[in-house]
Parts: C-alpha cells; sequence; structure tokens
C-alpha cells in the first residue's frame, strides 16, 4: 500500500519540478499504516507536522478518497499548496514552519477530550520539528495534561536540511521525562510492530511517542545523504522509481479504505454570543479590569468558551470567577493553565479551534512577540481563536523596557486577517468581546492597558462597527484638527483637544482594520483638517490616516507609568505645542 502512495506522492512532484522527496521515501510507510489501519474517517485526526510532505499526505488524501482535486495541481498557482493548509479536504491543520503542527495536534487532543468524543489525535514529525522549542513546550504539556488520546510518531533519520540532525541528544528520554509513554527504535519497514505499537496506544494512559527509525530518501541514490530533503535526484531516477513503488494490490486496498471514508467535515464552531448589560460607572479603570468584567458577564449567562494564559490569567483579567481549571483528569472545567509557554499557548489553540472549540489565551502584550507564528498561522488559517494581551504600553512603568510593549501594536496589525482591537471604555470593550467572539473567519487581538484610566464615555447610539468615531466633538464650528487615539490614550487626547482649543475633535479608533475597510467618504468625513494620531507606541504606520504622528520611537525606561510616559514626551503640554508647531 505504502508503494502506491510512493508513487502518486513522485508523480505529484514531477509534475510540479518541485518538492521533497526525501520523507516520501521515508515515511510513507508510517502515514499509510495509521489512514488504513487506524483513522477512523470523519472522528479520528491526522496532523502532518512535518509539512515538507505534503505530497505524501495529498497522496493518502486522494487513496483514501478525499476530495483535493487534482494532484498534478501540486504547488502550482491556484492548486495544491506546497505546505499542507486547512480548507483543503481532510488536512486538519496548517503545518511547515516545523514544530507548530506538534503543538496543533495537542490541541486538537485537548479539544477532543473537552468534547468527549473518544477520538485520537496521529501526529507524523521530523528530526526538524523536534527540535524546534514550541514542539516540546508543546510535548510537556501534552504530559501534564496525560492526553491518552495523542499519538506522535517521529520519523527518525538523524538528518536535516545542513546535515547530522540537533534534536537532543537522548529524545526518547526527554518526551520520557515529559510524561509520555515511549516507544523506541521501531523500524519504519517493520510494518507487524508497528501495527503493534499503535494497537497498545489505544490502552495507554498517557500520550504515545514512537520513534520510528528511517533513512532519508530510502531507495534513492542519495539515500541517508542531506540533499536526499528536497529534490536532487535526476527525472530519470525518478521515473524510475515511480514505476517500481506502483503497486496493483496496494491501489486495491486503498479503494476498500477509500470506501469507509467520509467527507472531512470543517468543525469550526459557531458559538453563541450572549450580549449582557454592561453596567461599570466607575471613572477611573483600566481596560483589563473592564474586560474580566464583561467576560464573567458572558460566562454567567451561557457563552461556551475555553479560556487560559499563559502563567499570568490574574494579571491579564482572563481567569475570572465563572473560569473553572481544567486539569489532567477533569476536562470538564473551561480554563486551561498553560504555563509559561506563550508560543504553544498560541498553537495548542489553532488546534482546539480547528478541532471546533473556541478558546482564548491571555499574555502581556510585549510577550505577542513569542506567540507570533502562532498568530500568523491562526490569520493564514482562519482560525477564530482570540488573544488576550494587556499591559499595553510604556505605562506598564516600573518593569522597564523589557516589559513595555512599543512596536507590537503596529506589528500585530501588519498580520494580514487579524482583528487588532483596542478599546478605551466599557463600551468599547464589550464591542470588542463581541465582534471576536462574533468573528468565525479570523483570529482577533484584544489589547488591554494595565493601569487605570478616565473613562469618556462612547455617545449613545454610535455605531462602533466602521472602527471608529467621534468620542470628542469640537466645540467651534469648523473643525481645524481631528486627533485619533486608541484604548489608554484616548482620554490623554481629549485632554490634549482641549489644551489647544475649540476646533479640535478627538476620534477613538478601536478597530484600524474595520476603519480601513469602510469607504473614502466616511473616511473624510471623519478625519476633518489636520489629522494627528497620537498613541503611545511607534509612530510610522499611523502616516497611513494622519498628517503627524505624536508616539514612542524609542524602547521604554523603568519608573511609574506616568514617569515614563512623560519622559518619552508623552505629557499634554508637550503633545499639544508639538501639534500646533506641525501645523505650522
Amino acid at each position: 500500500m505504502s508503494g502506491s502512495v510512493k508513487a502518486l506522492a513522485l508523480h505529484a512532484i514531477h509534475a510540479a519540478a518541485s518538492g521533497h522527496v526525501g520523507i516520501v521515501m521515508s515515511a510513507s510507510n508510517v502515514v499509510t499504516t495509521v489512514y488504513a489501519n487506524f483513522l477512523r474517517p470523519g472522528l479520528d485526526r491526522f496532523v502532518l507536522s512535518a509539512g515538507h510532505g505534503s505530497a505524501m499526505l495529498y497522496a493518502v488524501l486522494k487513496l483514501a478518497g478525499y476530495n483535493i482535486g487534482d494532484l498534478e495541481s501540486f504547488r502550482k498557482s491556484g492548486g495544491l499548496p506546497g505546505h499542507p493548509e486547512i480548507g483543503i479536504d481532510g488536512v486538519d491543520a496548517t503545518t511547515g514552519p516545523l514544530g507548530q503542527g506538534v503543538a496543533n495536534a495537542v490541541g486538537l487532543a485537548m479539544a477532543e477530550k473537552i468534547k468527549g468524543t473518544g477520538a485520537r489525535v496521529y501526529c507524523l514529525c521530523s528530526d526538524g520539528d523536534l527540535s524546534e522549542g514550541v514542539a516540546f513546550e508543546a510535548i510537556s504539556f501534552a504530559g501534564r495534561y496525560k492526553l491518552d488520546n495523542l499519538v506522535l510518531l517521529w520519523d527518525d533519520n538523524g538528518l536535516t536540511i545542513d546535515g547530522g540532525a540537533l534534536t537532543a541528544i537522548d529524545m526518547p528520554g526527554v518526551v520520557r521525562s515529559a510524561g509520555w509513554r515511549v516507544v523506541n527504535n521501531v523500524d519504519v519497514d517493520d510494518f507487524d510492530r508497528l501495527n503493534k505499537v499503535l494497537v497498545d496506544a489505544r490502552r495507554s494512559k498517557l500520550p504515545t511517542f514512537v520513534q520510528v527509525k528511517s533513512v532519508l530518501g530510502a531507495g534513492t541514490s542519495l539515500a541517508g545523504k542531506p540533499s536526499a530533503h528536497g529534490l536532487a535526484i535526476g527525472e530519470a531516477e525518478l521515473l524510475k522509481i515511480m514505476r517500481q513503488c506502483v503497486s496493483g494490490s496496494g491501489d486495491a486496498r486503498w479503494a476498500q479504505v477509500a470506501a469507509g471514508t467520509v467527507k472531512h467535515v470543517n468543525q469550526i464552531a459557531h458559538t453563541i454570543v450572549p450580549n449582557p448589560v454592561f453596567k461599570n460607572d466607575k471613572t477611573e479603570v483600566s481596560t483589563r479590569e473592564l474586560s474580566a468584567e464583561y467576560l464573567n458577564l458572558l460566562f454567567a449567562n451561557g457563552l461556551n468558551l475555553i479560556g487560559g494564559s499563559a502563567d499570568l490569567g490574574a494579571n491579564t483579567g482572563a481567569r475570572v470567577e465563572k473560569s473553572k481549571l481544567i486539569v489532567a483528569d477533569d476536562f470538564s472545567g473551561n480554563y486551561i493553565n498553560y504555563g509559561v509557554r506563550e508560543h504553544a499557548m498560541g498553537a495548542i489553540m489553532n488546534g482546539m479551534a480547528a478541532g471546533g472549540v473556541r478558546a482564548y489565551g491571555s499574555t502581556f502584550l510585549v510577550f505577542a512577540d513569542y506567540m507570533r507564528p502562532s498568530i500568523r498561522i491562526a490569520a493564514m488559517s482562519g482560525l477564530p481563536v482570540v488573544y488576550v494581551f494587556s499591559h499595553d504600553s510604556v505605562a506598564v512603568g516600573e518593569d522597564g523596557p523589557t516589559h513595555q510593549p512599543v512596536e507590537q501594536l503596529a506589528s500585530l496589525r501588519l498580520i494580514p486577517n487579524l482583528n487588532v482591537l483596542r478599546p478605551a471604555n466599557k463600551t468599547e470593550v464589550a464591542w470588542a468581546w463581541q465582534t471576536a467572539l462574533n468573528d468565525v473567519m479570523r483570529p482577533s487581538a484584544i489589547i488591554l492597558s494595565r493601569q487605570k484610566f478616565l473613562q469618556i464615555a462612547t455617545p449613545s447610539g454610535t455605531d462602533l462597527s466602521n472602527g471608529a468615531y467621534v468620542i470628542y466633538p469640537a466645540t467651534a464650528r469648523r473643525v481645524r484638527i481631528t486627533i485619533i487615539a486608541t484604548g489608554a490614550d484616548v482620554p490623554f487626547a481629549v485632554a490634549v483637544a482641549k489644551k489647544i482649543g475649540p476646533s479640535v475633535q478627538v476620534v477613538s479608533m478601536p478597530s484600524v482594520e474595520k476603519f480601513r475597510g469602510t469607504s473614502q467618504k466616511f473616511q473624510r468625513d471623519i478625519l476633518r483638517g489636520f489629522v494627528v494620531a497620537i498613541e503611545s507606541g511607534v509612530s510610522a504606520p499611523w502616516f497611513e490616516f494622519a498628517d503627524a504622528v505624536c508616539g514612542i520611537d524609542r524602547f521604554g525606561m523603568s519608573g511609574d507609568g506616568q514617569s515614563v510616559l512623560r519622559a518619552m514626551g508623552m505629557d499634554i503640554d508637550t503633545v499639544a505645542a508639538d501639534i500646533c508647531k506641525k501645523m505650522k
């Protein structure tokens, strides 16, 4: 059967004149065994973390009866992509950036535990996957939660592109120490033993890690060499190997597998989101407090959502009164303690979302950098996870520049298909959560303050769906200056407007992305006169809308929040004078 997989995968690579031969020849036996003997279509999941083996996965899916289209479109414009992507029938995770798929598989396994389906998750990973830190973050998490429905199969050929693989010297020992059942040294050609190992995994009370010993590019002239990774063999040899791999009996067995395959269903959850009345009337309050209060109201009104944090639930307002901790022997709760694993938290949430569980996770905004590869994959895959990022500016204060985000807001806004929502008051906080939870096509980042600040009310009846509105109107007949601000910078912008004079209005813009999507007429109507953006972060991106920007283009410093802001030039007198100077 694996010969049929190899022949079809090599055919796709030949048609593309591009692809990865090595993994096709070394790991097809493993994927064949999983799909032919263990994967229950419509229930169990398979993740190819070694996404460069996409031709092998597409060949298996084609033979198993999934509707993936023409294999000859592989790596061509509009065809099957060079690495697997969600949206292709049978593909359970977008993979390719190494290590992500391992964590996605952990998230899928967690989702199935939460749903109580009894489904199992199988994942094939490479030496490269296990060299990435995110993979071990996820492996240690899975061990802590005893995800006994997870099987990780390591294609151990000892090589990566640059030479010998630099995984841990004793990788099985490392994984065993993380709380896994480990099976060592299974020969890739020993189908009987591989089958027995996977049968035994069904009875294990721990996640199972299988070391499958293989030879990269086995059966080619480059077998066992790093160059076997890609397409380094000549066309004549490639065609010869394809012919040798063709198997009529294998095709017949695959036809039996295909007969039992059911259509893959996209399981992204459409959560019913309540909209409770939000009554917080504090004059000064942080948006992390407002977010926690509103989130608790959502849970009290029946929201089905799994929360979590990378060890900062109380600090970010992500763990609330209605949160119930999920633990290894009880998955009935609604909150996960991920530990200090920002990167894995993001990738695990991606797996959970792909498995039909809506999830949010939280940390400080500055640590969004640790999560960025997972956020990018979520946006690319259209996975509606929610990130709760608090401590959103240099006003964090005493922890100093390492913990004071400056470039992170702008960086997140650069990611396509990501909602970035920075609310300024209770109305905007409620809108941010409603927007994030009702959007099933993209992830969302809710950006929150640590510090308390003056609340400027949103005018009654305001439509926030455009992403921006006038929160402080000019009192003069003619608007000479419009100040754009977001989040905790809004009351500061209002104070600056009052300092300059009656012809200044302030626009709150909780969502740059939503505003960007509005008509040119709406944008002209709201951004009147000389337009200035004020935000306590890097200034350059704001020139998309503004004539001038008052921002922070350097790292912060230690000190209390207000002292740091003043040192950065973010005080009322300085900014007001700067705006007037720029107008002239």
